[in-house]
């Protein structure tokens, strides 16, 4: 049997969507639909936050705040983050689910992990009913985690422990030690940081680098090392105690924490 009682894993970038694109062109549409433009890279900044965290983070960043105010008159509000709010999880809900497709190598590590006894959890950025579209996409490719918690279950989302002790209960798994969280994103790894667990971060497959597997193959081995550290950068500071490639390096990286 293993030290480890569980995993819990986050969701695009990780287990789905090589690379986290469901969400990049969604934010842009959202904010265009106010008149202020944004980029790829300003989207991808606040990402792993829940999604009304996100925008607010976004409306916070010096250019949104200045292009809205010089458009609306007045710096950006609450109730401005929920007017977009409201606009891109509908968008959100229609794109995510073609952004499902698993992770090479994710089901070898899920059988891995359930042939060691472990539970595998799940927790998310996105909302309950965008995960009402992504969950039958992955269960058709074979991937049912034990539970889900989603951004907008809890009183509290990332990077607050909420939604990692809820996995707790709802696995029946303890001590926080005892559970891994694999996370692309600084606020999933603070999540699993601030709840006492095990952090593994994952330096390619997510939202740093933003690239699919085909466009990774074509990269040298110096480009990938690069974007290796740059993920790591924020990762490590985030919390992250170990840092892999993608999931599929997850099973090896167990067994040098076995052995130790």
């Amino acid at each position: 049997m293993s030290k480890f009682k569980a995993a819990v894993f986050d969701w695009a970038g990780t287990m789905v969507d090589f690379g986290s694109f469901a969400p990049m062109g969604v934010f842009v549409k959202a904010f265009e639909q106010f008149g202020i433009p944004v980029t790829i890279d300003q989207a991808r900044g606040p990402m792993g936050s829940a999604k009304w965290d996100h925008i607010r983070a976004m409306m916070d960043m010096p250019e949104i705040a200045a292009a809205w105010e010089a458009k609306y008159g007045a710096a950006p509000t609450d109730a401005d983050v929920d007017r977009v709010y409201k606009v891109f999880v509908p968008m959100n809900e229609e794109v995510a689910a073609d952004y499902a497709d698993l992770v090479p190598g994710a089901l070898e590590t899920v059988a891995y992990l359930r042939g060691r006894g472990m539970k595998i959890g799940s927790t998310t950025g996105y909302t309950r009913s965008i995960m009402e579209r992504v969950l039958p996409v992955a269960a058709a490719q074979g991937y049912s985690p034990d539970n889900l918690v989603c951004s907008d279950d809890l009183s509290e989302g990332r990077p607050g422990p909420l939604g990692m002790y809820k996995c707790f209960v709802d696995l029946g798994v303890y001590p926080a030690d005892a559970v891994i969280k694999v996370d692309d994103t600084a606020p999933g790894i603070a999540e699993g940081r601030a709840a006492g667990c095990v952090t593994v971060g994952l330096a390619l497959s997510g939202n740093f680098v933003g690239k699919t597997p085909e466009e990774l193959a074509e990269c040298s081995e110096a480009e990938l090392n690069t974007f290796r550290e740059g993920a790591a950068r924020v990762l490590r500071e985030a919390g992250a105690d170990y840092m892999i490639d993608t999931v599929a390096d997850l099973p090896a990286l167990i067994e040098r924490l076995e052995r130790g």
